[in-house]
């Protein structure tokens, strides 16, 4: 589920803040799923902590480009 950085940057803060809750709970999820033993591809850990950043730095820049107008 790679984001596309493209897409990120059209989303407002609400939707990027919402967006950074879903995937840490995905993340929370995968987590258990490892240590459990019932994760199938254990490099969804991987993707997923990446979309994460992915999602704060663009948050970060909107933040930038928001104050940047006031």
């Amino acid at each position: 589920m790679a984001l596309d950085v493209k897409e990120l940057q059209q989303l407002g803060a609400v939707e990027l803040v919402d967006k950074e809750k879903q995937l840490v709970q995905e993340l929370f999820n995968l987590r258990f799923q490892f240590g459990s033993g019932r994760l199938e591809n254990p490099m969804q850990i991987r993707k997923t902590k990446r979309d994460i950043a992915r999602v704060k730095t663009v948050f970060q820049q909107v933040k930038a480009r928001e104050g940047a107008k006031r």
